[in-house]
C-alpha cells in the first residue's frame, strides 16, 4: 500500500498522513493515533527516501566498527548490545547502518556520515580515558551518546554507564570477607575507561582494609577466554598463588576457571573467582545456580536506554545532555567459598 491508497481509507490528505505518521505536533493525538492504526492494519510503510525528504531526517543510526585482530562483532557482549539498540530503532522507525572500518579510519568514517547526511546520529562504542571522537562529534554537530565515560573529557555529553568503581570494590570486599588476601585482577585494556574505573575499585578496596597492591598480581588485556586462562596458569604456577581472581568478563572467567582445573583445583573450593556477567543471552551463567559469583548488569538493557536516550537528543537537539548511571547487582554463585590456607 502507498501513501495515497492510505490517505483515500482514511479520508485524509497525503499532507496530513505523512506529517501524522513523522510525529509533526500540528496534527492532533486523536488523528495521529487513528492514522497509525490503520497503517499497522494496512501493513503501511512509508519509503524511507521520501520520509528523509519529508522530514529532513535519514531515520537511521550510525554505529562505526573499528576491527582489529580480534574482531568486536564476535564478541557476544557486542551481540546482545546491538540487539539491544535494534530493538528501540525498529520499533520508531529507525535503521541501523553498521561502518566496519580499520581503527585507522575511524575517525574519517563519522566524518564521512555527517557528510553524507545518511544518519541522524551516533551512539559511540568503548570509550577511551581520553577519546578524541567526542570533540569530533561535538564539533561536526552531531547528535551522540556514549556507551560508557571519558574520564578525561571535561565538558558535558550524553553517556550511560556502569558503575564499574564500585561494582570491583564491592567484588573485591566479598572475596577479602571469605579470607582472601592475595585476590588477582584480570582485567580488561586499562586505556579503556571501564577497564579503568573497575581498577580503581579493586585498589580502593584493597587499600581501605590495609592490604597492600601488588602489581605482579594485576593484568590487563584483550578480555578473552585465553587470555584469562594463560593469566590464571601464569599466577597458579607461582610458590606464593593468589587464593582468588577478579576478572572483567564472563569469558575471561571460563579461561580463568580451565587453568584452575588443568592445575587439578577445584573452582569455588581451592580458588574463588568473581568474574563480571552482563547478562548475556548465548552465556548464561548458569540457570538456577550460577555458575560464578559475580557482578551483573544487562548490556542488553543498556542498549535499549542508550537507544531511547539518543532519539531523544534527535527529537529534541537543544535539550540538556543526559546521563545514567547503572548500578550492578552481586549475585553469590559456585566460584566462590573461603580461603584455605
Amino acid at each position: 500500500m502507498n501513501l495515497k491508497e492510505l490517505s483515500e481509507i482514511l479520508g485524509l490528505s497525503q499532507t496530513t498522513v505523512s506529517r501524522a505518521l513523522n510525529g509533526y505536533p500540528e496534527v492532533s493525538e486523536a488523528t495521529r493515533l487513528r492514522v497509525q492504526q490503520m497503517a499497522r492494519e494496512n501493513n503501511y510503510s512509508p519509503n524511507a527516501r521520501a520520509r528523509g525528504l519529508a522530514t529532513g531526517r535519514a531515520s537511521a543510526i550510525g554505529h562505526v566498527i573499528p576491527i582489529g585482530q580480534r574482531h568486536e562483532m564476535v564478541n557476544p557482549i557486542f551481540g546482545d548490545f546491538i540487539a539491544g539498540v535494534g530493538e528501540v530503532y525498529a520499533r520508531e522507525g529507525f535503521d541501523l547502518i553498521m561502518s566496519v572500518v580499520s581503527a585507522e579510519e575511524e575517525m574519517n568514517a563519522y566524518s564521512n556520515l555527517s557528510a553524507r547526511s545518511s544518519v541522524d546520529g551516533v551512539l559511540l562504542h568503548a570509550p577511551l580515558m581520553t577519546d578524541p571522537r567526542i570533540a569530533l562529534l561535538r564539533d561536526l554537530k552531531m547528535p551522540f551518546v556514549v556507551h560508557g565515560r571519558a574520564s578525561n573529557e571535561e565538558q558535558p555529553y550524553s553517556w550511560l554507564d556502569v558503575n564499574n568503581t564500585s561494582a570491583f570494590r564491592r567484588a573485591t570486599n566479598f572475596l577479602m570477607d571469605l579470607g582472601h588476601t592475595r585476590v588477582a585482577l584480570v582485567n580488561g585494556l586499562e586505556t579503556m575507561d571501564f577497564a579503568f574505573r573497575r581498577r580503581e575499585g579493586y585498589v580502593a578496596a584493597l587499600t581501605e582494609r590495609g592490604i597492600g597492591i601488588d602489581p605482579d598480581l594485576m593484568r590487563s588485556d584483550e578480555m578473552t577466554e585465553d587470555f584469562g586462562y594463560h593469566t590464571a596458569k601464569e599466577f597458579l604456577a607461582r610458590d606464593v598463588a593468589p587464593s582468588a581472581f577478579l576478572a572483567a568478563s564472563m569469558i575471561c572467567a571460563f579461561g580463568i576457571r580451565r587453568a584452575i582445573e588443568e592445575r587439578g583445583l577445584a573452582m569455588g573450593k581451592d580458588v574463588s573467582v568473581v568474574t563480571f556477567d552482563d547478562d548475556l543471552s548465548y552465556l548464561a551463567n548458569g540457570q538456577n545456580v550460577p555458575i560464578f559469583t559475580a557482578t551483573r548488569s544487562s548490556v542488553r538493557t543498556a542498549g535499549v536506554r542508550l537507544a531511547e536516550m539518543l532519539l531523544r537528543q534527535i527529537q529534541n537537539p537543544n535539550a540538556p545532555p543526559e546521563t545514567e548511571l547503572l548500578e550492578a547487582e552481586l549475585i553469590a554463585g559456585q566460584s566462590t567459598g573461603p580461603y584455605k590456607d
